[in-house]
C-alpha cells in the first residue's frame, strides 16, 4: 500500500459548540486528517496519476507548479513516495513552516515576490515549464480539470453519504477553487435544490493563506462562477478567532482558511431554514500557522 492510498474518506465532524438554538447542524470535513495534512491531497493525487496515465509525467521530468503552499507540500510528498524531483513556486511571504516542510520533503523552492502573491509565482511557474517543456512537468493546479475531478469523484461522494443524503448546503473557500467547483458539481447533480456558497476574503489584502480575492487576481480557469448560490466575504480577524474558537471549544487545532469556512457556516446558519444540514471544509493543520499573529498571546484569549 503506497501513502497515497489513504487519501480521502477523513471523518465529518458535528460542530455542536456552534449550536445556533434552532434545527440547523453544522458539520465539518476534517481534511486536515489527509496524509500531508490538507484538502490538498486529493488534487495533488489526481493531477499526478492523470499525469503519469497520459505519460505526461514521467521519470525524466520535475514536478513543477505555483502554491500557496498546501498543494505544493502535497506535490513533494508524493513525489518522494512515487521518486519523482519537485520544485515549486512560492510567494516569499508565505509563512516559515510551510516552506520548512516543503525542504523537509526534499522539494526545491523559487521564492517570488510577495507583493505579486500568488499569481506572480503563477507566472513565474508557467515561464519556466514553457521554457523548458522537456525537463517539467507542469500540473497547473489553478487551471487542470483533474483538481476538480478529484472532489467530484470522492469529497462530493462522501459528504453525501455521511450525512444520509440529508445536506442542504455547501461551504468552501476560493484558492484554486478546485473543492469548491469539483464538489458542488457533483452534490447539485444529486440534489438540484443544494446551495453552494462560495467563501471570498473581504480585502484584496488579507491574512487568510490559501484563499483568493476573485475580485482582484486572476481568476482560476477551472472555477465556474454559475455554481455559486451565495457569497459570503469574511475578514481576517474574523477567520482569526474562530480558529481560536475551534481548538478552544472543539479541540480542532486548524488552519486560518478552515476559520473562514467555519464562519461562513455559521453565519449561514442565522438565516438558514429549519432542517438544514450545512457542511464546510477543515481545510489544514493548525500547525502550519505558528508562526502567524493569530496565535500571538494565545495564552490571553478566548
Amino acid at each position: 500500500m503506497s501513502i497515497l492510498d489513504n487519501v480521502g474518506n477523513t471523518p465529518l465532524i458535528r460542530l455542536k459548540f456552534l449550536n445556533t438554538q434552532r434545527n440547523v447542524k453544522i458539520y465539518a470535513k476534517a481534511e486536515f486528517m489527509n496524509p500531508s495534512g490538507s484538502v490538498k491531497d486529493r488534487a495533488a493525487k489526481e493531477m499526478l496519476l492523470d499525469g503519469i496515465e497520459r505519460g505526461l509525467l514521467t521519470k525524466q521530468k520535475t514536478i513543477i507548479d505555483a502554491t500557496s503552499g498546501n498543494t505544493g507540500i502535497a506535490f513533494a510528498m508524493m513525489g518522494a513516495a512515487l521518486g519523482y524531483k519537485v520544485k515549486l513556486c512560492i510567494p516569499s511571504n508565505a509563512c516559515i513552516e510551510r516552506k520548512r516542510l516543503l525542504r523537509v520533503y526534499g522539494a526545491r523552492i523559487i521564492e517570488t515576490e510577495p507583493l505579486e502573491g500568488i499569481d506572480g509565482a503563477i507566472m513565474t511557474a508557467r515561464s519556466i515549464a514553457a521554457a523548458e517543456p522537456d525537463k517539467y512537468f507542469y500540473p497547473d493546479q489553478y487551471s487542470n480539470r483533474a483538481n476538480i475531478i478529484a472532489h467530484y469523484k470522492t469529497t462530493a461522494e462522501e459528504i453525501w453519504y455521511q450525512t444520509d443524503e440529508r445536506i442542504t448546503h455547501f461551504v468552501a473557500g476560493t484558492g484554486t477553487t478546485g473543492t469548491f467547483t469539483g464538489t458542488s458539481k457533483k452534490l447539485k447533480e444529486l440534489k438540484p435544490n443544494i446551495e453552494t456558497v462560495i467563501v471570498q476574503p473581504d480585502s484584496p489584502f488579507h491574512g487568510i493563506e490559501g484563499f483568493k480575492s476573485l475580485d482582484s487576481t486572476l481568476q482560476p480557469d477551472i472555477f465556474e462562477p454559475q455554481l455559486v448560490d451565495k457569497r459570503i466575504d469574511i475578514s481576517t480577524e474574523a477567520a482569526y478567532k474562530m480558529c481560536r474558537r475551534l481548538v478552544r471549544e472543539a479541540g480542532l487545532f486548524v488552519g486560518i482558511s478552515a476559520g473562514a469556512n467555519v464562519e461562513a457556516a455559521k453565519r449561514l446558519a442565522e438565516t438558514a431554514p429549519d432542517n438544514s444540514v450545512i457542511v464546510t471544509v477543515l481545510c489544514d493543520s493548525g500547525t502550519r500557522y505558528f508562526s502567524e499573529p493569530l496565535w500571538e498571546d494565545i495564552n490571553d484569549s478566548n
